[in-house]
This record gives structure tokens, sequence and C-alpha cells, in this order.
């Protein structure tokens, strides 16, 4: 074997990286140097694009648990707000703290791990962290102050981001984009509905005599170290630069011949450029890719509106109806079911999808990714109007509990467009790009919830919810506003354009 065969399109994009950041000091060249270049050969079994059907749905299903254990540890220990006050001696606002550090850990972690990620590969950006995220639990559930939880928290949010923030662009790995919309939709469907079934599970622990608050972090260390333990075995490296890193190692190493090459080796992180090239990259790419900025902005404002609109839970079920803790919180599941419900939008979408892609030759379609966001969008704003009009207690629970569903499915349609959206447009560079999104959408959110129960408290929970409701009605035009001008923005974003060149 003298020479690799030559990459596709969709190859190259993974074997280097692009122009614009003149990121590969690549060897010198050679009459023949571009011969011995690693690319994957035709039907490679070592490119995860050629796995089974099988054995992708299995690396999915892991990549889903990394992200719901990474989202569920949010909000589990929330349902123990009051106790937390009792028991420290702190106010209300002190507590919600709990959650909102959470959340801003996961702006500031994915600064780090995309980069790390389309380094050293996808398992040691997210498989360590999450292991880590284990121990911070647990540092929570042993803390002696109010300090220290509030310092376990925020570190167990920063550990926590790397698979919310990594396991998108990681299915982008293995799939090709006509394939992407059904694993990408339960990957969405488990970050979103992590915080769903948390509080759920947290109340029920929180009341439960035998275990109390503390119980609610080890329950969340005991099911981060179990997925760690199955994926540290089960999930093999999916990032293509780093596999063509390994297969030109291991050809040197067969035939003895040291020409064989990937500028994937290449790539370090070091003290001298960790913060000028590889953190500061999603940041770079939020501020200068035009189209990274503009999902950025729409994501957040929706996911921040979310956070917002959840607060408003315990007031109508907890303080207003004056139900039990646990019975409080089962309208969150309400939210679950519109959240699975919202998988049937995103799958009709892929048949249509799938045509756009073969008449662009099999390359990815980004603006065919947003019809469904045009539904997302009404049913948002529509649960939102319906929730906050039926949510005083001379109406049923029923008809909150099934517009907290409208919500979650408007919610989790519009979220998984965005994920698609920027995985078709920045391939191997989709993890900062994610980051960059995670980045504003978390560091929104995190300051929401302190201002959330005032407003409800003060203001009424209906008119509240209307006022929510108004706000997120001028963002339904811009799904349009993508589908019409996305492909000028991808074109203006060098990344983006970089790719598709």
């Amino acid at each position: 074997m003298e020479k690799s065969s030559a990459p596709s399109s969709d190859q190259e994009a993974h074997s280097s990286t692009p122009d614009v950041e003149k990121q590969i000091k690549q060897p010198e060249p050679s009459s023949n140097h571009d011969n011995y270049l690693v690319a994957w050969d035709k039907d490679d079994p070592e490119n995860p694009k050629n796995f089974s059907s099988g054995y992708k749905l299995w690396m999915t299903t892991q990549m889903a648990l990394l992200a719901f254990v990474g989202s569920f540890g949010a909000s589990v220990i929330s349902p123990a707000e009051a106790t937390l006050a009792a028991e420290f001696n702190v106010s209300n606002e002190v507590t919600v703290l709990v959650l909102s550090l959470f959340v801003l850990g996961y702006a500031f972690g994915p600064m780090l791990w995309g980069p790390l990620g389309e380094v050293y590969g996808r398992k040691v950006s997210m498989l360590p962290a999450v292991f880590i995220l284990g121990l911070f639990s647990i540092g929570t559930a042993t803390s002696k102050t109010m300090a220290a939880i509030l310092v376990t928290r925020f570190f167990g949010g920063l550990f926590a981001s790397a698979p919310v923030s990594n396991v998108s662009a990681a299915i982008g790995d293995f799939y090709d984009p006509k394939e992407r919309g059904v694993p990408m939709a339960f990957m969405a469907a488990c970050v979103v509905g992590g915080p769903c079934i948390a509080p759920v599970v947290g109340s029920a622990i929180v009341v439960n005599p035998h275990m109390g608050w503390r119980w609610t972090e080890y329950i969340q260390a005991i099911i981060t170290f179990f997925v760690t333990a199955v994926t540290v075995i089960g999930l093999p490296e999916t990032y293509h630069p780093v596999l063509l890193k390994r297969k030109a190692q291991r050809l040197r190493k067969e035939t003895g011949n040291d020409q064989y090459w990937h500028p994937h080796e290449n790539e370090r992180i070091k003290p001298k450029n960790v913060v000028t090239k590889y953190i500061s990259r999603p940041l770079r790419m939020l501020l200068t890719e035009p189209i990274v900025t503009a999902i950025a902005l729409y994501a957040s404002f929706v996911y921040g509106l979310l956070f917002f609109q959840l607060e408003s839970f315990p007031v109508v079920f907890y303080q207003n109806r004056h139900y039990s803790l646990v019975v409080s919180t089962l309208p969150f599941l309400g939210l679950l079911v519109g959240v699975l419900c919202a998988l049937t939008i995103n799958f009709a979408n892929q048949p249509l999808y799938a045509k756009a892609v073969a008449k662009n030759k099999g390359r990815a379609v980004p603006e065919a990714r947003l019809p469904p966001m045009l539904v997302g969008g009404i049913f948002f704003s529509a649960g939102m109007f319906w929730f906050g009009w039926t949510a005083a207690p001379k109406y049923s629970w029923a008809l909150p509990t099934v517009a907290a569903g409208f919500i979650g499915a408007g919610f989790n349609i519009t979220f998984q467009q965005c994920l698609n959206f920027l995985v078709d447009s920045y391939g191997p560079f989709a993890a900062s790009a994610m980051a960059g999104n995670t980045f504003l959408r978390s560091l929104l959110a995190c300051g929401l919830p302190l201002a959330a129960r005032p407003l409800f408290l003060n203001l009424g929970v209906g008119p509240g919810c209307s006022l929510l409701a108004g706000l997120s009605c001028l963002a339904l035009p811009m799904p349009l506003v993508f589908m019409k001008y996305g492909r000028k923005l991808r074109k203006m974003s060098k990344f983006a354009q970089s790719l598709e060149d």
C-alpha cells in the first residue's frame, strides 16, 4: 500500500481544518507528499459513517444517556429549595442560585469542551468531564454550608455541559446529513427531557423521610457513574481527524514507511495557545460568524423564555393550588409528553429534507431543517398564552398541564432544528459552533430564574405568562428569515463557507 485513496468532499471536511484558522502546521512538502496523505478508503470499516445501523443506534443511545445525565442534574435539586432555605437559614432568592449557578456553568464549560473535542476527540472531551460531574454531585450532597453547595453546583454545571454541548456534533460524525434528523431528535429529547423528569424525581426524594435533599445529588452521582462506566466500555471514538491521525500512525508502524501522515497529528493544545486559539474559538465564532450569531440569538431568546416560564410552575401548582410537593411537580411530565410528541413533527420533515439533500448531490442543506420551526414557534407561544390564562385555581389542573405540553413541544421542535442547522453548517467545527450557542443561551437563562418568581408573585401568573407569550410572538417570523437569508449568511461565514467549498 503506497497511497491512500483520495477523500471525498465530505471526508475532506473531516480530515483537515479550514484555511481560515491556519490551524495546521503542514509537514515539509516532497514530490510524493500528497500521495501519503491518509484518508478514508472506499467502504473503510474504520470510518464511523460505515458502521452498521445497529451499532450506530447503540452509539446514539449512549450519547443520548450522556446528554440526559448532563441535563438531569440542572433541576433535580430544585424541589429542595424550601428545605435548603430552612436548613441553612437563607432567603429563597439565595436558594434559586442552586439552579442559576449550575446553568452558569453550562455557559462557560463549552468554551473548553468544544475545542477539546476538536483536538483530542469526543470521548476525551466528554467522559472525564461526566465522571467529574459525579464527584461534584457528591460534593454537593456532603456540603455543610450554603456556600459550599453553590460552589459545587457551579462546577457541576461546568462539567455537565460537556455532553450537552458535544453530543450533537458527535452524532454528525457517524450519520450522513439525510439520516441525521431522527437520531438528533432523540438526542434533543434527552437534553430537554432531563429537566422535565428531574423535578418529579427530586421531589419524591426530598419528601422521603429516609432520604432527604442530599439524596437528590447522591442519585445524580449514581446515575452519572453508571453511564460513565457504560460509555467508557461501549462508546468508540468517532471524530474523523483523530481516527485518521491514528490510522496514519498505524500505517507508519505496520509498513515502516514514515511518509504516511495526517495534518491533525500537529494539533496540540499548549499553554501558549489554549486561550488565544482554542478556548476563544467558540467566542470568535459567536462574534464573527453571522449565522452562528443569528441562530444563537434566536435560540437564546426562546431558551430564556422557557426558563422564565418554568419558574411559574411552583407558583401555580404549589403556592396557589396548595398541592403537595410531589403532586405539584407532576405537571412537568406534561412538558415531557409535549417534548416526546414533538418528535413526530421532526420525523415528518425528514423525507422532505432527504429530497433536498438528494437535489444538492448528497451535501447538507441546513435551510431545509427550518420549516418545522414555524410550527414549533406557534405551539410555544400558544402554550404560554394558554398556560397563563388557565393558571388560576378555579380552572382544572388539566388545562395548564396540557398547555405545558404545547410549550414543551414547541421548544423541542425549535431546539432540535437549531442544533441540526449548526451541525449541517459546520461539520467538524460543530462543537465550537454549538459551544458559542450554548454560552449565550445559558448566560441568559442563568439570570432569569432570579427575576421570574418576583414577577409572577407581583404581576400574577396570568399577566406574567401573557407578557412572555407576547414577547415570544416577536420571534415567530425568524424561521422565515433564516429560510430566506440563511444561505447568504452562511456565505458570509468563513468557517461554514470553507467547508462548503
